[in-house]
């Protein structure tokens, strides 16, 4: 079934969210406590007090007329700057919401199964996929079915609610990889294998603090055992990220911490637990086929009118500058649509728009209809792809969104990818030039600055972009032209190769001059790009890319809970001695959970940790806690009934650790981690 006719919303959710605000609002909630709760319903915080920005989740970027007009009215009706911005995750942000009004903007979106659940903070974010899933001539499949599969399983997973940071997906239709599974903490390939169809997977990529290009971890999985493998990576995140240091906990530096191949056999020990407990579970299945073209759109959407494999059909791009569209566009192009009979549309990775499925006799129809609401094509050098930056994030460092649209491609249709700070939303190691904003002193005064980075590609045969030379920003135009001119006067086609042809000092030499500023100088490098005043960073206590700070408890709740899950499955199979095993897990992950609330230590033990418990924990606590392990430890056989047995004294003992944990913290809600 598409996503276009599941529903992914839950209007009791939206409800206990507005009684969450009602709760804040009269000091009943303490502000870090409702941040996590707010991130988790995909309302970000931005650097205007008293507005917030609704990310809505658009699962592989697949759209349809009555979502288009759901999110034109959540842009007339809450947003007081009357724009939608699409990012490069294929997401639709709606900034400039008060926060009063984020239920009814998302119970408007949910009449269309839109939700905005798990788009921020530490969750499974929007998964990503090719823009031309479906339509594409090279597609072993469209993966747009594995995309809504995926989705689903992820979505209020216990696994997924207090990670300890966020986890990005892309899904790729074929070897192109045209959704850039180099740069995610998990790619997923289509591929086939000896006729049978499966996937490549790859992790531990990132971007942001210390990017890195993610690895190979499977060569091939069958179909049937893609969750599996996706699954895998994310209990490997979840049981061993540092959830401490927020700087260093993105999958990524496990591959760091482990190895590459010390981090492949943590995955292969998870894959294998997750295919035991998974094994019974129904599966995405899409429809493969062989491949009846050799052209790829590449990152991103085509530049052109782009004929699909289906006889007769194209694709028709269309073009936003810096990704922001209007309510009246957004209603326009939902009309054009529906007078045509058209019904799907896709958001792309740069930031544009991609209508699929146009007879080629209603394409100049499309084309003037659209026109009528100042949508028109990409054309050569409007390539550039820029974050919100300083203009509402309360991370960004410089005018990105200003910048931006002053920016060009030139001849060659480079793309331009501009970022307000180093967290690098606009994805600057991907670009052919790619820059991020960042804040130095020059002459003891503070001086906007912009990180170059050049040749980057997300896709097959690419690799993370080189990086150059720091610039102040009242420069940069300079020198991204500059840069341009070389590559042009080179007489190669290719930007890729030719940057990576040049010496590692060619480009910091190309623009010496331009980073050079003397004294006398420094008041025509002060300013921003359109501001009037010098620059200045302002302190707005940090943004919430990396979510909001966990009560250590509270994840093992939720970690619990995923157990409990495997438990019921393995149950399920008659696999008794496996679900012992996950009671143990249950009672080590909530035992250590008590401990450390009363100031003791994680324990691996359960003898270790009935000792803290003696110590630390209420009688009642303490003894059952010392009973259940004793008898999981002790008990020879496993079958259904004393396994039985065994898991209702486990359920009840966490019943009763829910209660007296929130009775020590207030703030914590584990409703969504106990047992049923």
């Amino acid at each position: 079934m598409s996503l276009h006719n599941r529903n992914l919303s839950d209007l009791e959710e939206i409800t206990r969210f507005e009684q969450a605000i009602e709760g804040f609002n009269a000091g009943e909630i303490d502000p870090e406590r409702f941040t996590a709760i707010r991130l988790q319903q995909g309302a970000y915080g931005q650097r205007q007090p008293g507005f917030h920005m609704l990310r809505i989740k658009v699962p592989g970027g697949r759209l349809n007329a009555a979502q288009l007009e759901a999110i034109a009215d959540v842009v007339e009706d809450f947003s007081q700057h009357k724009i939608a911005h699409l990012t490069t995750r294929q997401d639709v942000q709606v900034h400039y919401i008060p926060l009063e009004f984020m239920p009814s903007a998302m119970r408007r979106l949910a009449i269309t199964g839109l939700t905005s659940r798990e788009a921020c903070g530490n969750a499974v974010r929007n998964m990503t996929a090719c823009p031309l899933a479906g339509v594409c001539p090279k597609e072993h499949v469209d993966v747009g079915a594995h995309v809504d599969g995926a989705t689903v399983h992820f979505l209020r997973n216990p696994l997924n609610q207090q990670l300890p940071r966020k986890f990005k997906i892309s899904f790729s239709g074929c070897e192109a990889d045209c959704a850039q599974s180099l740069l995610h903490d998990c790619g997923v390939i289509a591929t086939v294998k000896d006729g049978q169809p499966g996937f490549k997977i790859r992790a531990g990529g990132g971007l942001g603090h210390k990017p890195r290009e993610s690895i190979v971890v499977d060569e091939f999985v069958p179909e049937r055992e893609l969750l599996f493998a996706m699954e895998a990576l994310l209990t490997l995140h979840n049981k061993y990220s540092d959830r401490t240091l927020r700087a260093k906990s993105r999958i990524k530096f496990l591959v760091e911490r482990f190895g590459v191949e010390g981090f492949i056999g943590k995955y292969r020990e998870e894959f294998e637990r997750t295919r035991q407990a998974l094994a019974n579970q129904s599966y995405p299945q899409g429809e493969w086929r062989t491949p009846t073209g050799t052209e790829s759109p590449g990152q991103g959407a085509p530049r052109k009118v782009f004929a699909q494999k289906q006889a007769g059909l194209f694709v028709l791009p269309i073009a936003l500058p810096v990704g922001d569209v209007k309510a009246e566009q957004l209603r326009g192009l939902a009309k054009s649509l529906q007078e045509l009979g058209l019904n799907e549309v896709h958001t792309t990775q740069d930031q544009n728009l991609a209508v699929l499925n146009v007879p080629q006799d209603k394409v100049a129809a499309l084309r003037n209809g659209l026109a009528a609401f100042g949508l028109k094509e990409p054309v050569a050098g409007d390539n550039v792809v820029a974050c919100p930056g300083s203009s509402t994030c309360r991370l960004g460092l410089t005018s990105s969104t200003v910048l931006a649209p002053l920016l060009s491609g030139g001849k060659a249709d480079l793309n331009i990818r501009v970022s307000g700070c180093h967290n690098g939303c606009a994805q600057p190691e991907t670009g052919d030039i790619g820059i991020y904003g960042e804040a130095k002193r020059l002459h003891g005064k503070l001086v906007p600055h912009y990180q170059m980075y050049f040749a980057g590609k997300g896709t097959a045969g690419g690799a993370l972009a080189v990086k150059g030379p720091t610039l102040p920003a009242a420069r940069i135009k300079e020198a991204i032209a500059r840069v341009q001119q070389a590559h042009l006067s080179s007489g190669e086609a290719s930007f890729f190769v030719w940057a990576r042809k040049q010496q590692p000092e060619y480009f910091k030499a190309l623009l010496a001059d331009l980073a050079q500023v003397k004294a006398d100088e420094l008041h025509s490098v002060m300013h921003d790009f359109g501001d009037k005043t010098d620059f200045r960073v302002l302190n707005l206590g940090g943004g919430e890319c990396a979510g909001a700070s966990q009560v250590l408890i509270g994840a093992n709740f939720f970690e619990a809970a995923h157990e409990r899950e495997y438990r019921n499955a393995l149950v399920f199979q008659r696999k008794y001695a496996e679900a012992a095993q996950c009671n143990e897990s249950i009672l080590r992950l909530l035992g250590s959970g008590v401990a450390q609330l009363l100031g003791g230590a994680r324990n691996e033990s359960l003898a270790q940790l009935t000792v803290q418990l003696n110590l630390l924990a209420p009688d009642e606590i303490a003894a059952e806690f010392a009973h259940a392990a004793q008898e999981l430890v002790s008990s020879a056989e496993h079958d259904n009934e004393v396994l039985a047995a065994a898991s209702a004294k486990v359920d009840a003992w966490t019943l009763k650790v829910a209660a007296f944990a929130t009775e020590k913290d207030g703030q914590l809600d584990l409703k969504e981690a106990l047992p049923k």
